[in-house]
């Protein structure tokens, strides 16, 4: 029991670690952030920061891992709600669409691309790291749902994997725009705009007639 308490607190100090790195390398940048400043903001002392993360570059690399895994879970659990709509498959992508919205359109969301724009120059590496753990994920993940709603006979796409890429260039293009490439955040209202356009392209080119 102990050891699992052990285990389980370690855990907990490594994500605390992560999340005040993120926090302070989003708010000052790599440059400028500090790990005794990341140490206070966790809530731990220096050294506990060595223990689970031996430097600087390795906080930035892993707290930019575990906020694009947090961001992806979320999409996808978005999208897994496209087959929770049995035959209306329209109403599902609209709701899928706008809660993807939702959350690249949040604080974490719009902090990561930031960052990962910042650091293009140092750590050009760190935009395939991201697109790999969010966007590729996504895109697999939808092109097996539309794989699905093909075979039922409500979807008419040939390639799947093609059809996936299109729905969600539909929504982050529009969403980078009116985000100003996420230094904006776009109102509620808008999104919704955004999702209900996508899904009525979409639709207009692979619904079954």
């Amino acid at each position: 029991m102990t050891g699992a308490a052990t285990g389980r607190g370690r855990i907990d100090k490594r994500r605390a670690i992560l999340d005040a790195a993120f926090a302070v390398f989003a708010r000052r940048g790599y440059a400028q952030a500090c790990v005794q400043e990341i140490a206070d903001e966790a809530g731990v002392a220096k050294p506990t920061v060595y223990n689970h993360l031996t430097d600087k570059e390795t906080l930035l690399r892993e707290a930019v891992e575990a906020a694009a895994d947090v961001i992806s879970a979320e999409c996808l659990a978005a999208v897994g709600r496209i087959s929770e709509h049995g035959s209306d498959p329209e109403a599902a992508l609209r709701d899928s669409a706008h809660r993807m919205l939702r959350i690249c359109n949040s604080e974490r969301s719009r902090a990561l691309r930031a960052l990962t724009y910042a650091q293009l120059t140092t750590f050009p590496d760190l935009a395939d790291t991201v697109q790999d753990r969010t966007s590729h994920r996504i895109a697999e993940a939808l092109a097996d749902r539309f794989a699905r709603l093909v075979v039922a006979g409500q979807l008419r796409a040939p390639d799947p994997v093609l059809a996936a890429e299109q729905f969600l260039a539909l929504l982050t293009g529009p969403l980078e725009s009116r985000s100003r490439l996420g230094t904006r955040k776009v109102p509620v209202a808008e999104l919704k705009t955004i999702a209900d356009a996508a899904a009525d392209t979409f639709l207009s080119a692979y619904a079954t007639r």
